[in-house]
């Protein structure tokens, strides 16, 4: 029994490298407690029969590209709610074919605490989020920083915007 399903697992991972898209393949070969957002897609195609593997790993394929940004450096100023009151994050984010291939933060701190979070924040954003698909991305803690991470959120939300 374990020879259908392996050829299966192998079709499948066949028909998403042949398409380039590696971070496909993970779900539908693993445990998907690493990558969390991408099962939606590689649940629905591991639940096909063996013999079509190929033409349902397409499905997600297509379903993945509903929504494309241009490619390009963007950036935008979010606000969020401290104990001090409102504060800004300067978020500069590099999108290549839907996803981050680099960020920038700059922080906007009205006083020390703001200066400590917003610089933590700056310096794990990247391992968060360079990678991932645009679409992907809800950032709620970063380096003991959350608070500025809706001010991350609502730059992202206006990124996105300019980005279609």
């Amino acid at each position: 029994m374990t020879t259908p399903l392996r050829k299966s697992i192998y079709v499948g991972i066949a028909g998403l490298s042949i398409a380039g898209t590696a971070a496909g393949c993970a779900p539908s070969t693993q445990a998907p407690a690493t990558q969390a957002p991408a099962t939606q897609e590689g649940g629905q195609a591991s639940t096909g029969s063996p013999s079509p593997g190929s033409t349902t790993s397409s499905a997600p394929i297509a379903s993945s590209g509903a929504t494309t940004y241009k490619d390009g450096t963007y950036s935008a100023d979010g606000t969020y709610t401290s104990p001090n009151g409102q504060e800004t994050v300067g978020v500069e984010l590099t999108l290549a074919a839907d996803k981050v291939s680099a960020v920038n933060i700059t922080v906007h701190p009205s006083n020390p605490n703001t200066k400590k979070f917003q610089g933590e924040f700056a310096s794990g954003i990247a391992a968060q989020i360079v990678g991932k698909d645009v679409d992907e991305l809800k950032v709620s803690k970063v380096s003991g920083s959350s608070l500025t991470s809706g001010g991350f959120n609502d730059a992202l939300e206006q990124i996105k915007s300019q980005a279609k």
